[in-house]
């Protein structure tokens, strides 16, 4: 029996992971991602190793996720895509292909801002799964973007803050270059923590005015902090790893907090969901739990599938969009820094 909501093949491919996700109306039958395993010898991601590493992926995620799914391509609705943010080459890649692949099987072509999708994920119709309404506040948290929005419906969204310079995954990143850790280091970051005394070490906090965000001055902090250390004890780091981890990821966690709190204080909005790579921190998790009991807020924290890039959360995105007949034409094009 054939569903009267609509299957949708969404395609996401803004960094170094390509991911194909098809979704039956709010459902998801699939989510297949394929990481990129080439970048960790250069300590971050190469833009042109990522986008030869997506075409060579694009074909067999997309059949993987039909497969899994038990969709025919004929099936499919309409194709979702990341037009934006991201890298200009591997966006590329898939916006290539989904048009390609809409054009051939004559069905509806969905673009989507790839922070919007973020947000949306947390609209995935799962069991269990209690959604946030409307209005509601959201923080994106990745290695690209720190955004504080006012969400007031599925695509009207208000930025009241954002990073003036690095991202918090990007300071998660440098701090663990810096100390000799194997790229991406943001996960080692919070493993190491676990161990670790959040108070043996202080870092500055940054005074940006505002709803905000500053994180460069803290990845300088941490960079000198640790030539000095070293060059008192040269095995300061592995001496102290554990500590070194759980102090800097607790300053990163409470500039974060001190300006949510900022932000549900000036709107009266009480509920507050998260996004992105970095929402998948244990130790933000469990302090924002911890608000939720202590100041009544009403906390939305997406499953780990749904943290990192994934197209399942262009699904989503690409089915609201699909209801209001809000489709792209095929003259669409790649965009590297793309606004709501």
């Amino acid at each position: 029996m054939t569903s009267k909501k609509p299957y949708i093949l969404a395609i996401e491919s803004s960094c170094d992971d390509t991911s194909a996700a098809v979704l039956c109306g709010e459902k998801v039958l699939s989510n297949i991602i394929a990481s990129q395993k080439i970048h960790q010898e250069y300590g971050g991601v190469v833009p042109e190793l990522a986008s030869r590493a997506h075409q060579q992926n694009i074909i067999p995620v997309v059949h993987q996720a039909l497969a899994r799914a038990h969709v025919a391509k004929e099936q499919l609705s309409a194709i979702g895509f990341t037009r934006g943010p991201g890298l200009q080459g591997s966006l590329l890649v898939g916006v290539s292909f989904a048009k390609s692949l809409a054009l051939s099987l004559d069905i509806p072509l969905v673009e989507v801002n790839h922070l919007q999708g973020h947000i949306l994920s947390h609209f995935i119709d799962k069991e269990g799964n209690k959604k946030p309404s409307f209005p509601f506040l959201a923080m994106t948290i990745s290695g690209g973007h720190t955004q504080i929005l006012k969400v007031n419906d599925y695509f009207s969204m208000e930025i009241l803050g954002e990073t003036q310079d690095d991202a918090t995954g990007e300071a998660f990143d440098k701090t663990a270059k810096i100390l000799g850790l194997p790229y991406p280091g943001g996960p080692l970051i919070d493993k190491y923590a676990k161990e670790g005394n959040p108070h043996a070490f202080s870092f500055p906090f940054p005074k940006v005015e505002g709803l905000n965000f500053s994180f460069s001055g803290l990845k300088t902090s941490v960079l000198y902090f640790i030539q000095k250390n070293v060059k008192e004890n040269p095995n300061f780091i592995q001496e102290n790893l554990s500590d070194i981890c759980a102090s800097v990821q607790y300053t990163i966690i409470e500039i974060l907090m001190r300006k949510l709190k900022k932000a549900v204080s000036q709107t009266g909005i009480q509920q507050i969901a998260i996004g992105g790579g970095v929402s998948a921190n244990s130790a933000l998790r469990a302090t924002l739990q911890h608000y939720a009991k202590k100041d009544l807020w009403e906390v939305f924290i997406p499953e780990f599938q749904y943290c990192t890039d994934n197209a399942a959360m262009i699904g989503i995105a690409a089915y609201y969009k699909y209801l209001r007949k809000d489709f792209a034409d095929m003259h669409v094009t790649a965009q590297a820094r793309y606004n709501f």
